[in-house]
């Protein structure tokens, strides 16, 4: 089972470096002029690379030039502010995530209004969370963990990416729903996130699909399920949370484009088409594949009914949790 997928895997590790090393991209000169998505954090991150996946194609359907630009700061809140003042001509995208709405959530005032300023425009991919152990942690599923975490109430510890990130939110909600206590140990990263669970210093994380071959292949590490509703056509032989006794529990993040509230619905409908069509190509979705990304592919409608309940499950999420900028 886990040969299977490690190699799934191993075979795609490839595709994850050529898209990092597209570096700022070679845009196709056409006649569209210079379009521009929106990528609020530092080069070379998880969110900048679904939007490097789609870039050539997106210039070829569109006939514009799109181009990658990095604007980090204050946590995302520089770069999604711009977008959210920027002309609504559907020229300057916001390359977002489920994680959109968590710095508001959390009583922040971020610079703008994440549902009110923004229209969601065209999911690229979906991507599950994998809940992972020390391999001395004595469980061999999610349904024996939490038996085993409710015998040692505030013993055990998780890692996460850092407070408000999208590992310590599905962990985090987690432990609510499966009524344990755990220590939330905050990190500046996943990777060291995961190298320390893996290293005996820390019991537990829960962390996005894309690094899932690595981990396979550490035995300090076990895999014990997944936040997808369905089991993942990527980790079949994964049991999801769900089928271990929490029923109903799902936590997933989209990865999609949002424009500037105003931009008319024709300009969205457009964009919205291109992205369907690309992330339909066989091509596209094996680079999304390699991210740990499936790729649904919803019109204008199905998108904002994500969008607004992933803004209602954050909320609750911050608010049943009691997390907080200082958890």
């Amino acid at each position: 089972m886990m040969n299977s997928a490690s190699n799934f895997w191993g075979r795609r590790q490839w595709m994850v470096a050529a898209l990092l090393s597209a570096g700022l991209g070679k845009a196709f000169a056409q006649s569209g002029g210079v379009s521009r998505i929106i990528v609020p954090f530092a080069p070379g991150g998880a969110r900048e690379m679904p939007a490097r996946a789609i870039q050539q194609e997106l210039s070829q359907e569109t006939g514009q030039n799109w181009i990658i630009e990095s604007k980090p700061g204050a946590g995302g809140a520089i770069g999604t502010a711009f977008v959210s003042k920027a002309a609504p001509d559907g020229k300057t995208l916001l390359m977002a995530a489920s994680s959109h709405f968590v710095t508001a959530a959390m009583g922040a005032r971020p610079f703008y209004e994440p549902v009110k300023e923004f229209a969601p425009v065209a999911n690229i991919g979906n991507q599950s969370y994998i809940l992972m152990v020390n391999a001395s942690v004595p469980v061999k599923t999610a349904g024996e963990f939490i038996q085993y975490a409710k015998s040692k109430p505030g013993v055990l510890n998780y890692n996460s990416a850092g407070v408000g990130s999208s590992t310590h939110l599905a962990m985090a909600y987690f432990a609510k729903t499966a009524d344990i206590d755990m220590v939330h140990v905050p990190y500046k990263g996943t990777a060291e996130a995961v190298t320390d669970v893996s290293g005996g210093r820390g019991n537990a994380v829960i962390v996005p699909t894309a690094g899932v071959g690595v981990y396979l292949q550490d035995s300090r590490l076990r895999v014990i399920g997944i936040t997808s509703k369905k089991r993942s056509a990527l980790l079949p032989n994964i049991p999801t949370l769900a089928e271990s006794g929490l029923a109903g529990f799902h936590f997933e993040s989209w990865f999609g484009l949002l424009a500037p509230a105003a931009t008319p619905v024709a300009i969205q409908e457009k964009i919205n088409a291109a992205v369907n069509k690309i992330i339909g190509n066989k091509e596209v979705k094996e680079r999304l594949l390699a991210l740990g990304m499936e790729s649904p592919q919803w019109n204008l409608d199905a998108f904002n009914k994500v969008f607004l309940a992933d803004r209602d499950l954050m909320t609750k999420i911050v608010k049943e949790t009691g997390i907080t900028r200082e958890s």
